[in-house]
């Protein structure tokens, strides 16, 4: 129902994006008035602006990827089209209501042509910079101090979230993940849900995949939990759509998991080397669509020794004061991507009361990555595509 009421606004505004290039082409030289290039323009203008809808529509594969992978790169562009379309506007209404301003200069053929070129070139740098840059996989550090004695001495857990496997997402990124992760020789591997792109089938080579998860060494094992993207649903320029009734488990996503190695803690606690607790939490999108019901902070930790450390993984960073006053002292997510796009980046924090980093709640700590890979658009500007690497100290006795 959404994507049938948002279609209308998208075509809107993809046909005034449209006539504004013409206009500014048009501007540009004679050769660009003639109706033959007009109408190829438009032509793969609206094929480009289309290959979203085209994309969650076709299922012939090769040609679903094609569409896919082209929609990715056009959603961020077509973000900064519109951003850039925004402030020229505004630029040219605060430049129109000044009276040093000559009004002829602003609305002359050299002024727009100008501008046009201005706007252009801004667009097509910060795409292609978003593009290279989403693959630049960082590592971002934090050092913690838990205030409870543990038998394992100091540690250090590796936290990666939102690696969204799929059409953006394939196996020599997450080849690349898992010897960046060896390189640090962690002793836990925490993945913070939304592994998955929603469809299995797009995974380029599963079977790389899996041994490329199956290389991450650690002393206590990964672990995992999933996220609100963990399901078998038709996703449509990064949001997903479809009844509770075409809502499916895909049994081939944990299959994965558990041939890679990696333990899936679904409303489950491991106490582990009899040392501390991992506990993985449902994802309460995941709750709502297919699994009903999930367990409260107080229910998570009831019956645990609290004199042990408690580490809650989670997707979203979600329930914060109530999971320190259950006893949790460290609290992991992902979900936010920090943004992902400028400056999306600068509005996630009235979303969330910890948006990405490290923050402390009580005597609990949160840490919230911006993840691996990318949501929707195949670009990140403003963030960094990173590694959570965290050195957890305890109390000396």
């Amino acid at each position: 129902m959404v994507a049938v009421l948002l279609s209308p606004i998208y075509i809107l505004l993809i046909l005034y994006i449209l006539r504004w290039n013409l206009w500014w082409l048009s501007a540009c030289s004679s050769i660009f008035r003639k109706k033959a290039f007009r109408i190829i323009y438009s032509f793969v203008f609206l094929f480009i602006s289309l290959s979203l809808i085209i994309a969650f529509f076709i299922r012939e594969p090769s040609l679903k990827w094609f569409f896919k992978h082209l929609s990715n790169y056009w959603l961020g562009t077509l973000l900064y089209i519109i951003l850039t379309v925004v402030i020229g506007d505004i630029i040219r209404f605060i430049l129109l209501h000044i009276n040093r301003v000559n009004k002829v200069k602003l609305h002359s053929r050299k002024t727009f042509i100008i501008s046009g070129a201005i706007v252009t070139f801004c667009i097509v740098a910060v795409s292609t910079y978003g593009i290279i840059h989403a693959r630049d996989l960082k590592t971002k550090e934090y050092e913690i101090t838990i205030d409870k004695t543990c038998e394992t001495g100091d540690m250090k857990v590796v936290l990666i979230a939102d690696l969204h496997m799929g059409y953006s997402i394939g196996h020599s990124y997450i080849e690349k993940m898992a010897r960046k992760i060896n390189d640090m020789e962690p002793d836990l591997i925490c993945i913070a849900g939304d592994i998955f792109d929603n469809e299995y089938d797009a995974l380029d080579d599963p079977a790389a995949i899996t041994a490329a998860l199956k290389s991450m060494k650690s002393t206590y094992g990964a672990y995992a939990c999933w996220g609100n993207h963990d399901i078998s649903e038709k996703i449509l320029a990064g949001f997903t759509f479809g009844s509770k009734k075409s809502l499916t488990d895909d049994d081939r996503m944990s299959s994965l998991l558990q041939d890679a190695g990696v333990t899936l803690l679904n409303d489950e606690t491991v106490c582990i080397d009899d040392s501390f607790y991992l506990i993985g939490r449902k994802d309460i999108a995941r709750v709502r669509k297919i699994e009903h019901t999930r367990k409260s902070p107080e229910e998570l930790t009831s019956g645990l020794d609290k004199s042990k450390p408690i580490i809650v993984l989670e997707h979203q960073p979600k329930q914060l004061s109530e999971l320190s006053e259950a006893g949790v002292d460290a609290h992991l997510c992902g979900h936010t991507h920090n943004g992902q796009l400028f400056p999306g980046n600068l509005t996630i924090g009235l979303l969330w009361e910890n948006p990405y980093g490290l923050e402390k709640k009580g005597s609990m700590y949160s840490i919230v990555t911006s993840g691996v890979g990318v949501w929707g658009p195949d670009m990140r500007v403003g963030t960094d595509s990173e590694i959570v690497e965290i050195q957890v100290s305890f109390r000396k006795d």
